[in-house]
């Protein structure tokens, strides 16, 4: 197989000035390692999301608790913190082909088994943990394995974009298939399909990439050191903790008033179609806006409403203060959605920031705590409106995010590589890092 001195398919340097070179996401699509990822991607999502909305149901049909039915959906974020912390040295010890191709196996096994009807309701949960233990590993590898694919640069910001507008829009779709499916399957056959899903997965993705070598020597300290010495270099990195920082805290206050759409629908009087329509919201928004910064803004541009739009992009759920209708509610949500633009741009910052051979961990870590920190903002959402009323907690969600946002952006800035340097600031020392 080709080393990974090879340089990348579908990197900008070979044909950058040629007319006919496609260009955007079209360009992204040109490489053909790509078109295996995406497509994996896809069938993988959609198969996750059909099989946590029917694995609810099947919980909920065995044991007519509520509470448990919610719990089959919160074991889907809360695992992603022990897999992303312990399990992240898989990332960089192992080649990213068998990283990947493994994740899918070990998943498509744990659904199968879902799907025996003697497994009892406790093995159910069980399984679903351990998908969710495997899921930041996963996708942390395939993050680090893209910079092999389309390289540092232009392309491997848009191929993030396009990652993240499917997995936005299997959201919209995937729940969509799934109640269809709920009503001519069981939601053990429904989960059948998952099986499936994850095994097209792992043959796209075994015939359709590249084998290249791993980026740290196999063996040496043991995984779980391993993982964990990653996470510290990466967390004591000042750079890197910032940007971090600067994924994760957005999405920890943003998911409120996902949270609680039900109740908000229940307080203003409106029904299950408006409560769709709050749901779908926020994720035409985020769609809708990365496409448009992925296809019409240059590079330079997205950088420069990085900072902008993450610090302002929790102020409109203040009109929640207000108790809005559906439709002014509606519009705020996609205005928040599509400040999530921002991502494009941070996604070149901290590809450019991260070490190579910590990259796979830095990945997966970026990952697992964005996952988990979803799922707390969820939790707290939801406990803050057992005590004020639901208008009230999105409106101070708004706010204290704002207030948080406010002081990392500083500190984004105060970290930010001189013009010319390769020089990252990390506590007290410099330290030089590999840009792209």
């Amino acid at each position: 197989m080709p080393s990974n001195s090879t340089r990348p398919q579908g990197t900008v340097h070979d044909t950058a000035d040629t007319p006919s070179t496609p260009r955007g996401y079209r360009a992204v699509f040109a490489v053909r390692e790509f078109r295996a990822v995406f497509a994996a991607h896809l069938l993988s999502l959609l198969g996750v999301v059909v099989s946590e909305l029917a694995l609810t149901v099947l919980v909920y049909d065995l044991t007519s608790s509520p509470l448990l039915s919610a719990l089959t959906f919160a074991l889907g974020m809360l695992p992603y913190l022990v897999g992303g912390t312990l399990l992240a040295g898989i990332a960089d010890r192992y080649p990213a082909r068998r990283v990947l191709v493994t994740c899918d196996l070990v998943c498509a096994v744990c659904v199968a088994v879902m799907v025996l009807p003697g497994t009892p309701v406790a093995g159910l949960l069980v399984l679903r943990c351990l998908v969710a233990a495997v899921s930041p590993v996963f996708t942390g590898t395939r993050m680090a394995a893209l910079t092999d694919i389309l390289g540092e640069g232009e392309l491997f910001v848009l191929g993030r974009s396009l990652l993240r507008i499917i997995s936005q829009g299997s959201l919209l779709a995937g729940f969509g298939v799934g109640g269809v499916l709920l009503t001519v399957l069981t939601p053990r056959g429904a989960i059948t399909i998952t099986v499936a899903t994850f095994l097209c997965s792992a043959a796209l993705l075994r015939l359709g990439t590249r084998d290249r070598p791993a980026r740290a020597r196999e063996g040496g300290a043991g995984l779980l050191r391993e993982s964990l010495s990653g996470a510290r270099l990466v967390l004591g990195h000042r750079r890197l903790r910032a940007l971090m920082l600067l994924f994760w805290l957005p999405p920890l206050f943003v998911v409120a008033p996902e949270a609680v759409a039900a109740p908000y629908a229940d307080e203003i009087g409106v029904g299950p179609a408006a409560l769709g329509l709050l749901m779908c919201a926020m994720p035409v928004g985020h769609i809708a806006a990365e496409l448009y910064a992925g296809s019409a803004l240059r590079p330079r541009t997205r950088e420069r409403i990085v900072l902008p739009l993450a610090v302002a992009g929790l102020l409109p759920l203040a009109v929640y203060a207000l108790t809005p209708g559906v439709a002014a509610a509606a519009a705020a949500l996609v205005v928040v959605g599509a400040s999530s633009a921002y991502n494009i741009g941070l996604d070149q910052w901290f590809v450019a920031a991260v070490p190579e051979e910590l990259r796979g961990r830095a990945m997966t870590l970026l990952t697992a705590g964005l996952m988990t920190l979803q799922g707390v903002g969820m939790a707290l959402t939801g406990l803050a409106a057992e005590f004020f009323p639901v208008h009230q907690v999105v409106a101070g969600a708004a706010v204290l995010g704002t207030l948080c946002l406010l002081p990392l952006v500083a500190e984004v800035r105060r970290t930010a590589p001189v013009a010319g340097s390769r020089t990252e600031v990390r506590d007290g020392e410099d330290r030089q890092v590999p840009h792209g």
